[in-house]
């Protein structure tokens, strides 16, 4: 295929038609709803952001049985995403081994502090359920694994209760569990009705954490805090790699007094002191926007989205920011800016020219699929396919924001339809999973896995978007991809093997 055709409309349309014709009639109309091509859209102003195109597929409905699907469960989403990076706690994985091995420390959410003494990230807690417990029930052996976690942890702040699929099916009360404990031991105990088999996907998972942080955590604290007029809560940054470091240190920069972070590196005390917050910054807008709309319902604490993807989006978050605040903050925001230009100048100096028309297809979850989106265009790399695996309606509206017209749109795409995709596309670069990860390079296309930033990171912020460059290209112009030919380019006959 042509370079010519990489962000071509109708090749696209046509290549999706092509794709759909491999499954059964009654799946191939389900699936055609949630593929699509970018089209135009009226021009409309939504969040302060100009609509460039419109990405109209179906999403959050049921994968279709049979069909292979990328996506986690409700539990993945509340331990691996919301609550299991927040450090001073220990989350306990109420059910069988298998889950919390799968979900342990798989997501490189840093932090700081010691390990097994007053931060528990990386640590993994499971009470793990023989059959007997299935049949008898795992109450009382959620009771002494939390009074074993007290005696062995005690500057553990609180408790999670991350009930996987059999808590569901058997009836475990895990809330009457929590009351129980939290008197004895005056610490937070958070009972999460999380079981994989809740949902369409990981996003309930999301839904479910945030709901059990305003029923649980919030206004439960008397913890004394003296407010200023320039706190903010950052929200839905779960500092993968260090980005929420990244992210902090440009708001204080510009004046800013960040009072909490959800949840990377966070602690049960900044999530209780979150309403107090003269703003709430997220990031992650498909975790965490129920909570933050809570507290604005409750607390009357605005929220606004920020993107710290690339500089031009992140010069664009802080001039946005800075407007919710006096001209010292708008003044803060002008200088971290122009502080950070040099560096920006230099990196795309370098980069640039070695990027330059590249071409990128995405398939990750949370805000990827259009957050990075200008970290790519700032490189002069085109993104010619993008979706998500557990998105909503509102998310690929948004999307419209980033995306030009003719980008190849997928929800929930199978691994037939996403390899065939590649297969037909070609582009110069796949930003997934780690199961992604090796079918995509033994097709011989350059990989980053961009749910966890590929062991690098931070890739936020002005010294996350110089990594991010430079990942980038040492991915896509790493000379390995030269010295191999696939199987199906070869010109000469395979060897027969003597009998």
């Amino acid at each position: 295929m042509s370079l010519d055709h990489k962000n071509d409309a109708e090749f696209h349309a046509n290549l999706i038609e092509e794709v759909l014709k491999a499954y059964p009639d009654k799946a191939q109309k389900k699936r055609s709803r949630h593929l699509s091509v970018a089209k135009p859209a009226d021009a409309s102003e939504e969040g302060g952001e100009q609509n460039l195109s419109e990405c109209a597929v179906k999403s959050n409905i049921k994968s279709i049985p049979g069909v292979m699907t990328i996506r986690g469960c409700a539990y993945a989403g509340s331990k691996g995403v919301v609550w299991g990076p927040v450090k001073d706690m220990v989350h306990i994985s109420h059910g069988p081994v298998g889950c919390g091995q799968y979900s342990w420390a798989q997501r490189r959410n840093y932090y700081t502090g010691t390990t097994g003494v007053d931060t528990f990230v990386t640590m993994q807690f499971t009470t793990d359920f023989q059959e007997r417990d299935i049949v008898f029930g795992g109450d009382k052996k959620l009771e002494k694994v939390i009074d074993e976690i007290n005696e062995l942890f005690p500057l553990a702040n609180g408790i999670s209760v991350q009930s996987e699929c059999p808590i569901g099916l058997i009836g475990d009360d895990i809330e009457a569990v929590a009351r129980k404990k939290k008197s004895e031991t005056g610490k937070t105990v958070v009972p999460v009705r999380c079981e994989g088999f809740r949902g369409v996907s990981q996003s309930l998972g999301h839904h479910i954490a945030n709901d059990t942080i305003r029923d649980w955590v919030l206004d439960k604290s008397e913890r004394e805090f003296e407010a200023t007029d320039y706190d903010v809560t950052i929200i839905g940054d779960y500092n993968i790699g260090g980005d929420a470091w990244a992210s902090r240190r440009l708001l204080e920069e510009m004046g800013l007094r960040v009072i909490g972070s959800w949840s990377g590196d966070g602690t049960l005390a900044e999530l209780e002191q979150a309403p107090k917050a003269k703003l709430n910054l997220i990031h992650c807008y498909r975790s965490m926007n129920y909570i933050c709309r809570h507290m604005e319902e409750k607390h009357g604490v605005p929220w606004t989205e920020y993107n710290l993807f690339g500089p031009t989006q992140i010069a664009q978050s802080l001039r946005h920011i800075a407007s919710y605040f006096d001209d010292t903050i708008k003044e803060g925001a002008e200088r971290v800016i122009a502080k950070y230009q040099p560096l920006v100048d230099a990196v795309i100096s370098k980069y640039k020219p070695r990027l330059e028309g590249k071409t990128v297809m995405l398939y990750v979850g949370g805000l990827r699929p259009r957050h990075i989106v200008n970290a790519y265009d700032d490189l002069g790399m085109e993104i010619v396919g993008t979706g998500y695996e557990f998105a909503h309606n509102d998310d690929y509206q948004r999307t419209g924001h980033y995306v030009k017209e003719g980008t190849l749109i997928y929800d929930d795409v199978t691994g037939y339809e996403l390899e065939k995709f590649i297969e037909q596309i070609r582009p110069n670069l796949v930003g997934s999973g780690i199961k992604e990860k090796y079918p995509v390079q033994k097709m011989g296309i350059p990989f980053r896995q961009m749910h966890s930033w590929d062991y690098s990171g931070p890739y936020h912020g002005y010294d996350g978007f110089a990594v991010f460059a430079r990942d980038m290209d040492l991915a896509i112009n790493n000379p390995v991809w030269d010295l191999f030919d696939a199987p199906w380019t070869k010109t000469e006959p395979l060897a027969v093997a003597a009998e």
